[in-house]
């Protein structure tokens, strides 16, 4: 790669006007930028080996902000150190045909100047400030660029939220209404799918927490009261996940419970019948035995006689079970 040449994982570079809109910046003035000009945009794909050279190399970033912009696997996090900011986040995969759960990471680095985000597969809310960029609405300074950022990243996890929260309810009166057929797999993936989107919301809170509470000096109040706001936004869709999934046990419990109902009821009518028909069997057998001076061999009402004791031991035995409450 020449000095003059973008890295192949650039997305973009672009350069603020501080008026809501934005330019596309050649490599080459890139590589020329200073503060003075306005506040640099720059997005990589940090998979590509050119763009993780560049960072490494000729970015002029320490070790610690290289290897957390690079990294394959990391969970959010927010580190300060001066005017410099590193913000890992996670947000909902909203990729047709992808599981929102897979949560795609997105890393920023920022002194207030300069912005520079690296990130693996694409982020929707990129692309909603991108828009706002296009239309001459969007940020003006890399802080409006991080609070419309992170913005967009908690904003879009609220359709992800609410689908939980439908399924739920579907399958809450799925059960009340008797269905029982696949519940119990559905109920176990939407429990699945709180738990993993979960795992990542709840230190992404901890991250924003931090973000808030640091004296960051070109982070100014306005911005410092929408990022406190975002958090609490990001607070009430945990808390409806956390809902989405205990509601979620209860169903089981309850399909569980239902379940169990009707096998102890099955039981119960199997007990009863044997019940009913064992003196019957032991009087039968005791009929049936194939030796000589069995009484009524001779007589042709013996049968029905045999048939009236039967009926009247079933008779008895009912009205038994019928006295104890059994039945």
């Amino acid at each position: 790669m020449s000095a003059s040449a973008a890295p192949a994982g650039l997305i973009h570079a672009l350069l603020l006007d501080g008026k809501g809109g934005a330019s596309a910046l050649p490599w080459r003035e890139v590589l020329e930028w200073t503060p003075d000009r306005g506040c640099l945009w720059l997005l990589f794909n940090f998979e590509d080996a050119e763009a993780a050279d560049w960072l490494a190399n000729e970015s002029g970033l320490n070790d610690i902000a290289v290897d957390a912009l690079t990294s394959d696997e990391t969970r959010p996090r927010c580190l300060t150190r001066g005017e410099r900011l590193l913000l890992s986040l996670r947000g909902v995969n909203l990729t047709p045909g992808a599981a929102p759960e897979d949560m795609v990471s997105l890393r920023i680095w920022t002194d207030g100047t300069k912005v520079i985000g690296t990130r693996r597969r694409r982020l929707l809310s990129t692309q909603d400030v991108l828009d706002e960029l296009e239309a001459g609405k969007g940020p003006a300074n890399a802080a409006e660029v991080l609070t419309d950022w992170i913005d967009r990243i908690v904003w879009r996890m609220a359709e992800t939220v609410e689908d939980y929260e439908d399924q739920v309810l579907a399958l809450e009166d799925a059960i009340l209404g008797g269905e029982q057929d696949g519940m119990r797999l559905k109920l176990a993936k939407l429990r699945k799918r709180t738990i993993s989107i979960r795992r990542y919301l709840s230190p992404q809170r901890e991250a924003m927490n931090r973000l808030v509470a640091e004296s960051i000096p070109w982070l100014d109040e306005l911005n410092r009261l929408r990022l406190r706001e975002i958090n609490d936004r990001l607070i009430r869709y945990i808390e409806d996940i956390d809902e989405v999934r205990d509601r979620a046990a209860l169903a089981q419990e309850e399909l569980t419970s239902r379940i169990s109902e009707q096998i102890n009821e099955r039981s119960y009518i199997f007990t009863v019948v044997a019940t009913i028909f064992l003196p019957l069997g032991f009087f039968t057998g005791l009929m049936g035995i194939n030796v000589g001076g069995m009484p009524g061999v001779e007589d042709a009402r013996a049968f029905w006689i045999v048939v009236g004791l039967c009926l009247g031991i079933t008779g008895l035995a009912a009205l038994l079970l019928r006295i104890k409450r059994w039945l």
